[in-house]
């Protein structure tokens, strides 16, 4: 019978994270690097993504690309495999964790059911979930090819239940329907992909609650209120979930949605 440590090591393994430049990305990206695999981070922003490529590096001493990539571009999609293959000879892991969240120029996103735009709620479709389906569907073949492969989606509690407007009176904030459309169906196509790409590749998702991110302070102590374990989340929250889903401690496990959101759903 296997150790859990030798269950967890991951020397050898390489990990592809879509929004790797971001502060979730980041988390999920050390949680993997200390067990042994090297990184593929995946974003936008060229700045960020080295930043975090550096101290990953300086940390773990570990081997870790960056690529600029457009998730709403289908060309620059298609061609992430093609290029992964050619780096590191092999894929392991794809966390499908990059999320649209809009920016100071987007318009018809928190805003008002009634003022919510139909090009706006595309681009959240786009990037959300189509993005998801697609990098899972060109990098299949790579995560087949050892016969350990792992498919681990990013949803939201708003994936799964619908929102609390009370808790956005007073700010800026809002809960966009798009977004919630697009992580809901981000769960279900992880339940469609965990039957049809088993046995070779495993597809799971977690579900992240609210994490602390210099909110305006009643919104936070409204969504304290709401939580059993009486906080928001923190990135390091969401290591252990990763690190499970993506090596053999999850060996068996199969088209799972983990709620990663101090109790927030358990109500």
């Amino acid at each position: 019978m296997r150790s859990i440590a030798s269950m967890i090591n991951m020397d050898g393994r390489v990990a592809v994270i879509t929004g790797g430049a971001g502060h979730l990305g980041h988390a999920m990206a050390e949680s993997l690097a200390e067990l042994g695999c090297s990184i593929c981070l995946l974003d936008r922003n060229s700045i960020a993504l080295e930043e975090v490529a550096t101290t990953l590096r300086d940390r773990w001493n570990c081997k870790i690309e960056t690529r600029v990539i457009d998730l709403e571009s289908e060309q620059e999609r298609a061609a992430i495999s093609t290029w992964i293959d050619q780096t590191f000879g092999r894929a392991d892991v794809l966390i499908n964790n990059a999320g649209f969240v809009g920016d100071n120029n987007l318009t018809g996103w928190t805003v008002p059911f009634e003022e919510q735009e139909i090009g706006t709620w595309r681009r959240a479709i786009e990037v959300n979930l189509t993005a998801a389906f697609h990098l899972s569907q060109v990098m299949a073949p790579l995560l087949k090819a050892n016969h350990k492969g792992s498919i681990i989606n990013v949803s939201s509690i708003y994936g799964v239940v619908g929102p609390d407007m009370s808790i956005y009176a007073g700010t800026a904030m809002g809960n966009p329907a798009a977004y919630a459309a697009s992580k809901g169906g981000l769960i279900q196509v992880t339940r469609w992909l965990s039957t049809i790409l088993a046995p070779a590749i495993r597809v799971n998702c977690i579900s992240p609650g609210g994490i602390a991110r210099n909110q305006p302070d009643d919104f936070v102590q409204r969504y304290i209120d709401r939580t059993p374990m009486r906080r928001m989340g923190m990135e390091e929250d969401f290591k252990g979930a990763i690190a499970y889903f993506a090596s053999d401690l999850s060996a068996w496990v199969t088209g799972e949605n983990l709620m990663v959101d101090g109790g927030w759903t358990a109500w």
